[in-house]
């Protein structure tokens, strides 16, 4: 793995994170995209198998956006994979748009399942990886978890499932921004001990530093047992790269003015 490579890539999706926020002049949901950037471009930049130019190809790993309002730290990492373009990419929210606020299912842009109401992606990974077993096929199946989605019961009833189904080919992985919508989630809903809750469903549990690309490299490619679903638990900043946004829940949607586009940019520097 090249890690300035992706580090590089990384930087590069914060920059566009803010570019089609400010210019699609509407509200966009910042801080969990910004919270999962490393998190896609560890995975588009050396772990997941695909083809570009191919995108339906039997064969890709599925990574599934079920945490979907964070779906610009998707988009930009579909954008520099180059399975999505520059045209299509800055076409977001705009009238007629293929890229909204969620995403809609779209296998030519590399979106593998819709998203509304949360708690859905790790059933339909469930599905897909019971499907890859009985197919006797070798892909992976990735799902991007919110800390504050873990409150839906469908989240569990799904990691029951898979441990029941030994299924090895699925990683689940928790966005552990510590913020949800209304707030600090330790306030709405405590669901602390997140390593514990996943080893008692029966998974094999890595706990990490959601935005060191070593660590995240290494437990998506390592720390497999054979029989068990892995949960990766990154534990993540909210609003991450922009000092105004971090840990900040106004930010979990909200409006970026040219004037806080201009101030973010400068705290970046040159990418």
């Amino acid at each position: 793995m090249d890690i300035e490579k992706i580090s590089g890539m990384a930087r590069r999706m914060r920059k566009r994170i803010l570019d089609v926020s400010c210019s699609c002049n509407a509200s966009a949901h910042l801080g969990g995209g910004l919270s999962m950037v490393e998190i896609t471009a560890t995975l588009y930049g050396a772990v997941l198998k695909y083809d570009p130019k191919n995108p339906a190809w039997e064969e890709r790993d599925r990574f599934i956006l079920s945490k979907g309002h964070g779906v610009l730290g998707f988009y930009s990492a579909l954008l520099e994979a180059g399975i999505i373009s520059e045209e299509v990419f800055t076409t977001f929210q705009s009238n007629e748009s293929d890229l909204i606020a969620h995403p809609v299912m779209n296998i030519p842009l590399g979106i593998e399942s819709s998203n509304g109401s949360l708690g859905q992606g790790l059933s339909m990974g469930v599905g897909l990886a019971v499907a890859a077993k009985k197919k006797g096929m070798k892909h992976r199946i990735f799902v991007l978890l919110g800390n504050g989605e873990c409150n839906e019961g469908s989240v569990w009833e799904a990691a029951m499932s898979a441990s029941h189904y030994n299924l090895d080919n699925l990683t689940a992985i928790i966005d552990n921004n510590c913020y949800q919508s209304d707030g600090k989630s330790e306030s709405v809903m405590n669901c602390g001990g997140f390593e514990d809750k996943w080893k008692s469903f029966g998974w094999n549990v890595v706990s990490v530093d959601g935005h060191s690309i070593p660590e995240l490299y290494d437990a998506f490619t390592g720390h497999n047992e054979a029989g068990k679903p892995k949960a990766v638990i990154a534990h993540t900043v909210k609003g991450k790269g922009v000092s105004f946004m971090e840990n900040n829940n106004e930010w979990h949607h909200n409006r970026l003015t040219k004037t806080q586009y201009d101030q973010a940019i400068l705290e970046m520097g040159e990418v």
